[in-house]
């Protein structure tokens, strides 16, 4: 690891609507990672082709007070975006992106990256502490994540972190024969 070895010097928050383009610009990294291809569902190509409004309404709908997620960003000493993830909502009585019934009002994370230069000093774990208080405090009575079967690194993380393979599998739509594995944290 080449940065820092503490992250007291590092910034937790939630981004402003108006920070979209920070949203984009650490999103459009991310997907560049080698290991994107297992960690997220859109590519660098689809990503790019989108127009700004569409970024603009993704950052607004997980900012302060939004009621559908909300984004945790890391910001470093120089106010660089140095990771991220979001937890969205998924209500009782809906049905979730893959079309699984939701039986419980829950937290799910998605997007989580850290840029690989800010990785080993525990950011994930500050950013994962965050998203959790936060859901705990909006009555999520457990929180979920989506994780390829090939991604080590994240399952090694996940588990370390306390979440639990729930038994679900997630066929990837247009990817024949490959799936992603749903774990869970239930509320403390």
């Amino acid at each position: 690891m080449t940065g820092p070895s503490s992250t007291e010097q590092y910034v937790i928050r939630s981004p402003r609507a108006e920070e979209w383009p920070s949203a984009k610009a650490l999103r459009l990294l991310a997907l560049q990672d080698p290991v994107a291809h297992l960690a997220f569902l859109e590519t660098y190509d689809d990503a790019m082709a989108k127009p700004d409004s569409f970024w603009q309404e993704r950052t607004a709908g997980v900012v302060v007070g939004a009621t559908g997620g909300r984004q945790f960003i890391v910001e470093a000493p120089g106010g660089e975006w140095v990771g991220t993830l979001t937890v969205l909502v998924e209500e009782a009585g809906t049905t979730d992106w893959a079309g699984f019934p939701v039986e419980r009002r829950q937290g799910h994370v998605v997007g989580v990256y850290v840029r690989p230069e800010h990785r080993g000093c525990g950011l994930t774990e500050v950013l994962f502490d965050e998203a959790l208080q936060w859901a705990w405090g909006i009555g999520a009575e457990r929180v979920r994540l989506i994780v390829h079967e090939d991604n080590g690194r994240a399952l090694r993380f996940y588990r370390r972190a306390g979440f639990l393979p729930s038994g679900v599998t997630v066929p990837l739509p247009g990817h024949s024969g490959e799936s992603e594995l749903e774990y869970v944290l239930e509320r403390p």
